[in-house]
């Protein structure tokens, strides 16, 4: 089967989430416990002030990513999803959840923090360089970016883990906007962390 070749739309995942609350096991999985814990563990700040999440699903991470933020805005392309999470995140008013679909829809405000957690996948090419160069535009100097994606192919996913990770990492070096601090991967993901760089140091 051919891969789509575009960004999947809310259509998708109003599907997805009308035959299971929770379709990735977010809440129950072993396997989305360890790599959400990772992912935490990666930050190398023990607090930001402003924290951007997009794609928050359910919220599972979102309440991880909380404890770590003065103020988080976490987004999702569908609004059943953001319903569990706004139940969940009840007790933290410091969280924001709103229904915003990506790279069409992007926030005014600049962050110190931005999280990509398994959603670069669901954009083709094309949307996920516009969405990197927002998130470039919005980052603020020397705020860290992290990316965690499953690396498996899905057949019906636009692009693979790797490809997205990959478009971040050309994005990375010598007069680029971000520094490569970190990459892990483990036998089903990888985990990249970045930093925005001065505008000294980027040549456009």
């Amino acid at each position: 089967m051919n891969k789509p070749e575009r960004t999947l739309t809310e259509s998708y995942f109003n599907d997805v989430y009308s035959v299971n609350d929770d379709p990735w096991q977010f809440e129950s999985s072993e396997y989305e416990r360890r790599k959400y814990e990772a992912t935490v563990k990666a930050l190398p700040r023990s607090h930001y002030q402003s924290g951007f999440e997009i794609g928050c699903s359910i919220g599972v991470l979102t309440a991880m990513l909380a404890k770590k933020c003065r103020s988080l805005l976490s987004i999702d392309t569908a609004e059943k999803p953001l319903v569990r999470a706004r139940e969940r995140l009840t007790s933290a008013p410091h969280v924001a959840l709103q229904k915003m679909e990506v790279p069409d829809q992007f926030p005014d405000q600049r962050f110190d923090l931005v999280v990509m957690s398994e959603v670069g996948y669901y954009l083709a090419m094309p949307d996920l360089k516009r969405l990197a160069q927002k998130i470039v535009d919005h980052l603020d100097e020397g705020g860290n970016l992290l990316l965690v994606h499953w690396t498996p192919f899905v057949h019906d996913y636009p692009l693979t883990g790797d490809q997205v990770h990959e478009a971040f990492l050309q994005l990375s070096g010598v007069h680029q906007p971000f520094k490569h601090l970190s990459g892990q991967r483990e036998e089903t993901y990888r985990l990249d962390l970045f930093q925005k760089q001065a505008p000294a140091q980027i040549r456009l």
